[in-house]
């Protein structure tokens, strides 16, 4: 065989060109040809999306042929019109296809990237937190039972009798209007139900069912009408109330000092009492912790701040539950959970303890794993 430059393929013959370029101009099958041209170039869906609108879009290349169809001789126009047609169809198919090479592609990438690695530790979720009241309900009942106070409960929904009667309130006092009480409608022909306005029914209800002595604490929600940045109309209230033989004073101001100070973590924390006045006490006292009024820090400073009623029980309230105060006698005290707990962690606001706000339970919540401490002095 002689050596010689290779011979050139035979031309195939204009009929087996592929169809579309059959029916094709020169100017469509040139927009087609630049097209596959740019999509095999794109690298991305950006870069698929930039060529789309340039070719299909409302300016594209392909919509202003077809726009300017009408300005083709009639002669020319169904055969114009029709390789416009077959072009739109060959042009959507190739981008459609294009823009699912390259989402498999962008898939197959993140799925490498995003790749776990089972020999590593998962990654540690975050954890709920406890509210700051159910906290500080926690520590009052951990400081309290280890003085041996049992944790009693009631109903929130309680009769005239147990809610102020029983209690030695009279019928003019106060706390009974409707502008500061919550009432529902009577039945049968009773006096109506109250939201309860303090935990102390429930201190009824155990001297009515237990026999001294009594050692035991209430916490639950109290309702009042009364609403500002230290009032809510549903608050928190712990009660506290102890019956035996030769109970006094003294018991009743050691008591409170150990528990303020173990609360606050404040060994030293000034406590005094002031004589004061409630229908169910006799006699009352109003119990204060030192403070400086200027910086807010407790047991500092030459300033006191009233922060629970206390006093020893009425004796008309001992003869109400059916325990002779000749041979029984105790004291009780109450406060307010959100007060002691704005105090503790310096809160200024009532409100946000009740606004769900999950960026303020992040910052005052505590973790639910963590035990509750007794400080020292309990």
């Amino acid at each position: 065989m002689r050596n010689g430059p290779a011979e050139a393929p035979p031309e195939r013959p204009l009929d087996e060109a592929p169809a579309e370029a059959r029916n094709m101009t020169d100017d469509l099958q040139a927009l087609k040809t630049e097209t596959d041209a740019a999509l095999a170039a794109a690298t991305d869906l950006r870069a698929w999306d930039a060529i789309r609108v340039a070719v299909l879009g409302r300016n594209g290349k392909l919509t202003a042929l077809l726009r300017d169809l009408g300005k083709t001789p009639p002669e020319e126009r169904r055969e114009r019109g029709a390789a416009l047609n077959r072009l739109k169809e060959a042009l959507t198919e190739a981008i459609d296809a294009r823009k699912a090479e390259l989402e498999d592609a962008a898939l197959e990438a993140r799925l490498a990237s995003e790749r776990i690695d089972p020999t590593l530790p998962p990654r540690p979720r975050e954890t709920g937190l406890i509210h700051p009241i159910a906290r500080t309900m926690e520590e009052i009942a951990a400081i309290f039972g280890a003085m041996g106070c049992t944790v009693s409960d009631g109903p929130d929904v309680e009769s005239d009798w147990l809610n102020f009667g029983a209690l030695n309130i009279p019928p003019h006092h106060p706390a009974r209007a409707d502008h500061d009480t919550f009432y529902l409608p009577p039945r049968d022909n009773q006096a109506p139900p109250v939201l309860r306005t303090h935990t102390s029914p429930v201190q009824i209800r155990t001297m009515l069912t237990q026999p001294p002595p009594i050692r035991t604490i209430v916490i639950g929600r109290t309702y009042r009408a009364d609403h500002d940045a230290t009032h809510s109309p549903m608050f928190h209230q712990c009660e506290g109330l102890v019956i035996d033989r030769d109970i006094t004073l003294g018991h009743l101001k050691g008591c409170l000092t150990d528990f303020l100070r173990a609360f606050f973590g404040i060994a030293d924390l000034p406590v005094r009492f002031r004589s004061s006045y409630f229908p169910f006490t006799e006699p009352s006292m109003e119990v204060d912790i030192g403070w400086d009024r200027k910086s807010g820090e407790l047991g500092r400073g030459a300033d006191w701040l009233e922060i629970l009623g206390s006093g020893m029980v009425h004796p008309r309230v001992l003869a109400n539950c059916g325990i002779d105060p000749r041979e029984w006698q105790g004291f009780a005290f109450g406060m307010g959970v959100e007060r002691v707990t704005m105090l503790k962690h310096g809160m200024a606001d009532l409100r946000p303890f009740y606004e769900s706000d999950i960026r303020w339970l992040r910052h005052y919540g505590f973790n639910p794993l963590a035990p509750t401490m007794l400080h020292e002095g309990v």
